[in-house]
Order: C-alpha cells, then sequence, then structure tokens
C-alpha cells in the first residue's frame, strides 16, 4: 500500500506563485508594463516602457494622469468599470502595439488600480492581425486627410488680387460678411471671382474649421438635383445605392455650402430649398425622417436674379431668402487697376504648373490688355497668358503675342476711335499705336539717361535684356 505524499505548499502559495511567475513572463515579453491607481494615474512603470515612450526616467511619469503619457489610453475605463480589457491594439508613437489591461482589486473586491501590457512582436501568431491593423490605419488617415483637403477651402479672401479701391472695398465687405453668419449673395459676371470670394469668406468665419461644399447647379441635371441636394434613403427607387446617400446639405452640416449659378435652379426645386432655408432641416429622397442641419449658404449667379423674378422664373421669396447679404464683385473691365498684379501673379501660377519659364509683360502688351473689354473677366485672362505664352518662345510677351488671340470685337473700348482710328476697324491698328508709344517711351528714357541702358531699363520697369531686345526690334540704334 502505497502512503499520499503532502503537498510542499497549499493552494494560495501557489497561486501567489504562479501570478508572480505570470507577472515576470509578461514583463519579460512586453515592451512595457505600467500600473495606474484608483485616480487614473501612474503609479509604477518599467524601465522598457520609458524607454519607448521616449522619457528620461520614471519620474516624468509617476503621479501624472495616464492620458497625459500615453493620449489614447483606455486604463482609465478599466479603473472605473472593473472590467478587464484582453486584446486590444492601439497606437503609440505611431508603433501599433497588442495591448491588455487588467484591473487591480484589494481583499475586500474594490478596484484599487489597474495593471497594463503592451505587447508588439514577441507575440508572433499576432503580428499578421497587427500588421493589417497598421495597414488599416493608415489608409484611414490618408483617406482622413484627403476628404479633409477636398472639403476645406482652397483660397482665402487676400487670395482676391487687387489693390483698387474697388478691390478693396469688395474685400472689405467679404470680411464683414464672413463675420456675420448669414446668407450671401455673390453677383457678378462669370469669371469674376465668385467662388474664389465663397471660399474665402468660408476660410474667415466661424466656421472654418467645418467642411465648404460647393455645387455647380447649372452642371446638374434637373432630375438629380434633389437628390444632390437632399440626398437618398436606402433603396428609395430602382438602382439607388443600398446604404444611402448624403445630400450636400449633409455634408456640410456645420459649414458652408455654396450654391453657384444658383439663378439656373428649376421652380419645384426653389420651393424645397426655401423650405431647408427657413426651417434648416431636411427630408432625403424615400424617408419619412426629418433631419436638422446647420448650414451657411453662399449662393453665387451671373444672372439678374431681380429680372427673373418679373419675367415668374424665380421665386421671389427664395429671392429676398438669399438677397440677405448681396455683394456685387466688378467686371475686370473696372478696376483695371488691379490688371498689372493680377497679370504677375497668373503668370506666376502659370509657370509653376506648366513648367514653362515665367513669362513677362512688355508696355505694349500691357498697353494691349488695358484696351481689352474682357468679356470672359479674370478667367479670360488666365487663358489669354497662358496662350500666348505658348505660342512663343520669348521670355516678354507683346502687344502682338495677343492679337491673334484675343477677339477684335471684345479689345475695342466703346467710342475709343482716338487709339484704333477713324475706322475701328482691327486690333492692328491699336497694336501700331501701342508700339509707337512703346518705341518712344524707351527712346525717351534712353535719352534722359544719356544712353545708359540699366538706368533707361531700371525707369522703364523692365528688364535689361528686354530692353536690348526693344532697341534691336525698334531699330533704335541707327536713330
Amino acid at each position: 500500500m502505497k502512503t499520499s505524499v503532502a503537498p510542499s505548499w497549499d493552494v494560495d502559495s501557489i497561486l501567489r506563485v504562479g501570478m508572480q511567475s505570470l507577472l515576470d513572463l509578461f514583463d519579460d515579453s512586453c515592451e512595457g508594463t505600467l500600473a495606474v491607481d484608483e485616480d487614473g494615474r501612474i503609479a509604477w512603470i518599467n524601465d522598457k516602457y520609458v524607454a519607448f515612450l521616449g522619457l528620461k526616467s520614471p519620474l516624468d511619469a509617476l503621479g501624472k494622469p495616464v492620458e497625459e503619457i500615453i493620449p489614447n489610453s483606455r486604463m482609465r475605463e478599466v479603473v472605473q468599470t472593473g472590467k478587464p480589457i484582453l486584446l486590444d491594439i492601439m497606437m503609440i508613437r505611431d508603433q501599433p502595439l497588442v495591448v491588455m489591461r487588467i484591473p487591480l482589486k484589494d481583499e475586500s473586491g474594490k478596484v484599487i488600480g489597474a495593471l497594463g501590457f503592451a505587447l508588439y512582436d514577441r507575440l508572433q501568431r499576432l503580428k499578421p492581425l497587427v500588421s493589417k491593423f497598421a495597414e488599416l490605419q493608415w489608409a484611414l488617415a490618408n483617406t482622413k486627410k484627403e476628404l479633409a483637403q477636398l472639403r476645406h477651402t482652397k483660397y482665402s479672401i487676400s487670395s482676391f488680387i487687387g489693390v483698387s479701391p474697388v478691390s478693396l472695398e469688395l474685400k472689405h465687405r467679404a470680411r464683414r460678411a464672413a463675420q456675420l453668419d448669414t446668407t450671401v449673395l455673390l453677383l457678378g459676371e462669370t469669371g469674376s471671382g465668385k467662388e474664389l470670394l465663397a471660399h474665402g469668406i468660408h476660410a474667415a468665419s466661424g466656421r472654418a474649421g467645418k467642411p465648404f461644399v460647393g455645387i455647380n447647379i447649372a452642371a446638374v441635371p434637373e432630375s438629380l438635383l434633389e437628390a444632390e441636394f437632399f440626398g437618398v434613403a436606402p433603396g428609395a427607387y430602382t438602382g439607388a445605392e443600398r446604404k444611402g446617400r448624403d445630400g450636400k446639405f449633409k455634408i456640410a452640416d456645420g459649414g458652408t455650402l455654396f450654391l453657384d449659378e444658383v439663378g439656373d435652379m428649376p421652380l419645384q426645386v426653389q420651393a424645397k430649398l426655401l423650405r431647408v432655408l427657413q426651417e434648416q432641416e431636411i427630408e432625403p429622397l424615400g424617408s419619412n425622417t426629418i433631419i436638422k442641419v446647420d448650414v451657411r449658404v453662399i449662393a453665387a449667379t451671373s444672372h439678374d436674379l431681380k429680372q427673373l423674378v418679373a419675367e415668374g422664373k424665380f421665386r421671389s421669396d427664395l429671392y429676398y431668402r438669399l438677397n440677405v447679404l448681396p455683394i456685387v464683385l466688378p467686371p475686370l473691365r473696372e478696376r483695371l487697376g488691379d490688371l498689372d498684379a493680377l497679370c504677375e501673379h497668373l503668370l506666376e501660377q502659370i509657370a509653376s504648373r506648366t513648367g514653362m519659364p515665367q513669362r513677362e509683360l512688355t508696355p505694349s502688351a500691357r498697353a494691349f490688355l488695358a484696351s481689352y473689354r474682357w468679356p470672359g473677366n479674370v478667367r479670360e485672362l488666365r487663358n489669354a497668358l497662358e496662350q500666348a505664352g505658348m505660342l512663343t518662345d520669348s521670355i516678354s510677351l507683346t502687344a502682338e503675342d495677343f492679337a491673334p488671340i484675343l477677339p477684335v470685337d471684345a479689345g475695342v473700348p466703346p467710342n475709343d476711335s482716338a487709339v484704333t482710328g477713324s475706322g475701328g476697324s482691327g486690333v492692328r491698328h491699336l497694336a501700331e499705336a501701342v508700339a509707337e508709344l512703346e518705341k518712344s517711351l524707351i527712346r525717351s528714357a534712353l535719352e534722359n539717361t544719356r544712353g545708359n541702358k540699366a538706368q533707361a531699363a531700371r525707369i522703364l520697369g523692365i528688364s535689361r535684356a528686354t530692353l536690348y531686345q526693344k532697341i534691336d526690334e525698334f531699330n533704335l540704334l541707327s536713330e
């Protein structure tokens, strides 16, 4: 008969030794271990975690709220709930770590703190999971960044180039509108900068950190406008997306919605837009749910809305709702004092975008451009500068470079027979007159500087290379 042998230690001893062995194992396998007290303050942290977190010593962490050292820590949650979080993945210093968190309780069962272990690649079987998590985090961060860039403004009010009195007054009015957080109506010809100014007003407003969403009403088919504005409920109609789709008002919630070419809006949609502006609530297509929104509307049009109202093509009540703070953008021909600054700015942009050398304008080109009526405003100016730059290898653009590009009739100001001759029949006459003026100015500068070409170039505001080119072009050395 065999005699049983009594164990050399009791159950409590086994548990204590086992727990100590487990803690030693975790400490050896972890990137870091820490403990917090019942107030969520760091009570202990091992040296490896101190090094991993970039701290100089444990004293930099002890006694501080855990979130101050690890911003996205959930240790406080464990202390408050008393429940462990046995497997979690979190980013610490751009590193994905597998994290375990367990509550610490006293003999009465009261939670007195929590213990956390940060594991990484020591757990080989978790490496695919950690790698996948890191990949998804990277994709999510990039998507958020791209979406933020798309939904926020590209321009500020200062992006509206101009120092003429009319431009300065316009920018002052735009800054005032930005602070009032009310509906704005931008009125101006095509290409005068309405969208740019809308971006600028949003960027200077209290909504700058929220989305800026634009929609060109003239570019959206009438049958799709309501869906674009108010969104679509899941399965609202055949072909609709299963998950539904948010409309522009929902996407712009908290921010600004820019309605470009609002004068082209169909009457049926006008009535529904009016309701949204009055009630600040929308109802997606195919849904019976009302959604509250907080959206500031900036509308723009190149049409005469008063005339459209008189013709019955635009609702008078919507017009008054939009026309709370009207801002009229002057056409380019009414702010020619900004022409030089605009040309310089646009030429810099064109050179940067195309990789071509940056061009400069001769006095004849400046005079020619100033004589043109610019029916397409700044958009047409940009197009003309880019075309002229592509059609010549010369750094300097002259009046002759623009003559084939800009239409004759639009380029002749009304009652300007003094420039074009009594017939007023062609740009060539204007170019010849401008060239003669340019020749006269260069000759006068050379006479005043006694032939000093460097001084003459400074007086004329052109480079010496351009001056030499013009001297040769006008054959001034032989005079």
